[in-house]
């Protein structure tokens, strides 16, 4: 298990995180600062609303499912987007996260504002996100000694994961040691 917040780990939701924004959530950090906090987004949770009732220009680069995520609950109505690319080119319309581990070394941010024809080809996967997950400067640290959080290493797949209900499960039972019998919790602990 990785020890400190870095851009491109994840934080997993323990078992005793109840808040429903975040209840069985994993999420991607996409920035950190000591001193500014931290933003990230939610990976599984898909939403009702399709990418064609609100980007529909972008529909056709989405990876499935093609609906927005809820990326968080700050600015839920503000849309952010992660894409892969395919080599390590850096096309318009794409910014690179700042991450040095290889799971995340082909992600980036989209400008949803650019021409989607500049992406044409140029990206492998993406994933649109309303709203964001965000904590000031030492909120997430806290929240962590707290045991509200896992902080553990992404892979290549759990950005664009295909079935994303499963992923907490997923990213829980590949970890080593007593971390993977986490996942085995039920949804009610107090059922247990």
């Amino acid at each position: 298990m990785a020890e400190a917040i870095y851009v491109g780990g994840l934080l997993v939701a323990t078992p005793l995180l109840d808040d429903p924004n975040f209840r069985r959530s994993v999420v991607l950090i996409l920035e950190h600062d000591v001193d500014g906090g931290t933003l990230g987004v939610v990976l599984n949770r898909p939403s009702d609303i399709s990418v064609t009732q609100v980007l529909p220009v972008w529909d056709p680069l989405v990876t499935g499912p093609s609906v927005l995520f809820e990326g968080g609950p700050v600015q839920t109505d503000s849309a952010l987007a992660l894409a892969a690319v395919p080599s390590g080119q850096e096309p318009l319309g794409w910014r690179r996260l700042h991450a040095g581990t290889p799971a995340v070394s082909r992600l980036g941010t989209v400008d949803l504002d650019a021409p989607p024809e500049i992406l044409q080809g140029e990206i492998a996967q993406m994933r649109i996100f309303a709203g964001y997950a965000g904590w000031t400067s030492g909120q997430l640290e806290s929240e962590i000694a707290e045991g509200a959080w896992y902080v553990v290493d992404s892979e290549a797949g759990d950005t664009f994961h295909t079935d994303p209900g499963s992923l907490w499960r997923n990213v829980l039972r590949r970890q080593p040691g007593e971390l993977a019998f986490v996942a085995t919790c039920p949804d009610d602990p107090t059922l247990n």
